[in-house]
């Protein structure tokens, strides 16, 4: 019996002209701001690229001695590309779902309206699972903290 609900004959689900005008400008929105956001991770590499001599610099500048300027230099480098490469998978979901979905609507191709929805759902699914690990990494920081204050006033 599930079987016949979840199979791939049309459901009778229609889109009016009004949620297909509204499909159609949030795709064109969510393809200008992808464009844009592969843009900022362009600049992001670049200036991970550059961040690291230039802390290294700012350090070793400030009395540091080479090694720490170093492994500065080398800490923010790797932040960056990490940060860059976060960046990077949203913005690939939200591109592909903007053009599946101008094409889907521009040819009435069911199929790639179908993709457009999955990228969609792919984004807000790495989105979600990145504020679950953002989130964790807050409790644990501030369980650290409370682990510290405990130890602070213990020893003092």
């Amino acid at each position: 019996m599930e079987a016949e609900l979840y199979n791939d004959t049309p459901q009778g689900l229609a889109i009016d002209w009004r949620s297909e005008d509204f499909l159609r400008n949030t795709a064109k929105w969510g393809k200008f701001l992808a464009i844009m956001g592969f843009i900022m991770i362009a600049l992001m590499v670049v200036l991970a690229l550059f961040m690291g001599s230039i802390m290294g610099s700012a350090m070793s500048g400030m009395g540091g001695n080479g090694a720490a300027g170093f492994m500065g230099s080398g800490f923010f480098t790797v932040f960056y590309l990490i940060f860059a490469l976060l960046y990077f998978f949203p913005v690939l979901y939200l591109y592909k779902f903007s053009t599946k979905m101008q094409d889907g609507l521009r040819t009435r191709d069911q199929e790639s309206i179908a993709e457009s929805f999955k990228n969609l759902k792919s984004l807000f699914k790495f989105m979600g699972i990145l504020t679950l690990v953002i989130l964790g990494f807050y409790a644990l920081g501030m369980l650290a903290m409370l682990i510290g204050f405990g130890a602070g006033a213990m020893f003092s």
